[in-house]
């Protein structure tokens, strides 16, 4: 044992001996004269010179292998990894580009406990990579940890890492805006249309076609506007700051290019275009034997809808089918309405619809004169014979409906599309204004000749 620590030890003793050991000596022998003969054996062991200065040894024992164990457990070294710390690059910024500096690295630090939490709760502490005075080309560089404690050792892995310069350019580039999370929006809002504050910024990399974000492999620059950003949106026109620009190569991959300004402000209108049209109810299959459907009644008639100008200016009516196969008796249907496609929203959602039958009848309306659709704009049409353009159409419903209808109220139709020229048997197709009326081509198929 060193001569410090003996002296230590020596302390320690003697604290312990006229701190502890005396004073519980003395309640021990105050507390055994109160009893008889046994008591007087233990205080007369306890008076013993030789058993006071053997407790005091086992204590001061004990106490000092405690602390010299916490001493030996602070002061031993040992290793901590501290990982994905981030690398400052040391370069200048404007004259160059540089490819392959790692986003992290991982440092080892090993020393004493106490000076490796001093050590990580450290703000001086970096990781660098100094490209100072290097020149455009492939390099080898080291990666350098700096800390503020001398005592402190450290490996960095990667600790070298291969990296190249490029000379920074710079191009201008058109800018587009893409709308992001319009589903976000009120569904009786539409995002009519964007602005941004510019329509051309500035790209900065470098031309070299062999780096990874070459300016030659930009094809767009585009405004990422996010919808759900925008703070409480309303018909009008309004700004929306700080939007971000992304460029893309050819594949829709973005790159890592510096885009000049980084941030730009778009302005939005926003409208909210609506349309009132018909509800159509329209039956699905037949209805029991030798019954027709007499009334169609539905609690609404019409709709507000809600879309892009576009799709509203298409819309006739809202479709809504009902099942009637095998109906026998009058029946009332709830239905959920459908929204049609590219239709935002509906002032309607749900629809009681009441049908009543009655007895059918039938009869033929004849020369219904067949329309031709989709037919291409290159390409004229006629028919072989005059049985090819004209059709009977046999209709099925209660009389009273019946006695209504008219050849016009029925339309009979081929659909040429994807045809060629040519001659060709093409299905008949009929269709009728009434949706209580069933109708059928009594002549299946025409003959026509399709010509450039």
């Amino acid at each position: 044992m060193s001569r410090k620590k003996k002296t230590k030890v020596n302390k320690i003793a003697r604290f312990f001996d006229k701190k502890i050991i005396v004073p519980v000596t003395r309640l021990i022998v105050n507390i055994t004269s109160k009893f008889d003969k046994p008591g007087k054996t233990i205080e007369t062991w306890l008076t013993k010179t030789n058993t006071l200065l053997f407790v005091s040894l086992v204590l001061a024992v004990t106490i000092f292998i405690f602390i010299d164990q916490r001493i030996i457990v602070f002061t031993n070294k040992t290793a901590e990894v501290l990982k994905d710390q981030k690398i400052d690059a040391v370069y200048n910024e404007e004259a160059y580009v540089v490819e392959g500096i790692p986003e992290s690295v991982d440092i080892t630090l090993m020393g004493s406990r106490s000076d490796l939490f001093i050590a990580k709760q450290s703000s001086t502490s970096k990781v660098v990579i100094d490209l100072t005075g290097l020149k455009p080309g492939t390099h080898k560089v080291d990666v350098e940890y700096s800390q503020p404690l001398s005592s402190i050792e450290y490996s960095v892995n990667p600790s070298v890492v291969t990296v190249n310069i490029y000379p920074k350019i710079s191009e201008t580039k058109s800018l587009t805006v893409d709308l992001l999370n319009q589903d976000s929006l009120d569904d009786k809002l539409i995002i009519e249309n964007v602005t941004p504050e510019m329509d051309q910024v500035v790209i900065k990399g470098t031309d070299d076609k062999n780096a990874v974000n070459s300016l030659t492999k930009v094809s767009m620059v585009k405004a990422l506007l996010d919808s759900s950003q925008i703070v409480n949106p309303k018909v009008g026109t309004l700004t929306v700051k700080d939007v971000p620009l992304k460029a893309y190569d050819k594949d829709g991959n973005i790159l890592d290019v510096e885009i000049v300004p980084s941030k730009i402000s778009v302005d939005v209108e926003i409208t909210s275009p609506s349309k009132q049209v018909p509800i159509r109810i329209i039956p699905k299959g037949e209805v029991g034997f030798g019954k027709a459907i007499s009334i169609i009644d539905a609690n609404e008639a019409t709709a507000t809808v809600y879309g892009t100008t576009s799709v509203l200016d298409k819309l006739e009516y809202i479709p809504v089918e009902i099942d009637v196969t095998d109906l026998k008796d009058d029946r009332t249907f709830k239905l959920e309405i459908p929204k049609p496609k590219g239709v935002r929203s509906i002032s309607v959602n749900n629809l009681t619809v009441d049908i009543k039958l009655d007895d059918a009848t039938d009869k033929d309306i004849e020369d219904i004169n067949i329309d031709v659709r989709n037919l291409d704009e290159n390409y004229t049409v006629q028919g072989l014979s005059e049985n090819d353009i004209k059709v009977t159409v046999n209709v099925k419903g209660v009389e009273s409906v019946l006695k209504q209808l008219t050849a016009e109220d029925i339309k009979a139709y081929i659909d040429l599309k994807d045809y060629k020229p040519g001659e060709h048997e093409i299905e008949v197709k009929v269709e009728g204004t009434d949706p209580r009326v069933q109708y059928l081509s009594k002549t299946k198929k025409v003959k026509i000749k399709i010509k450039e």
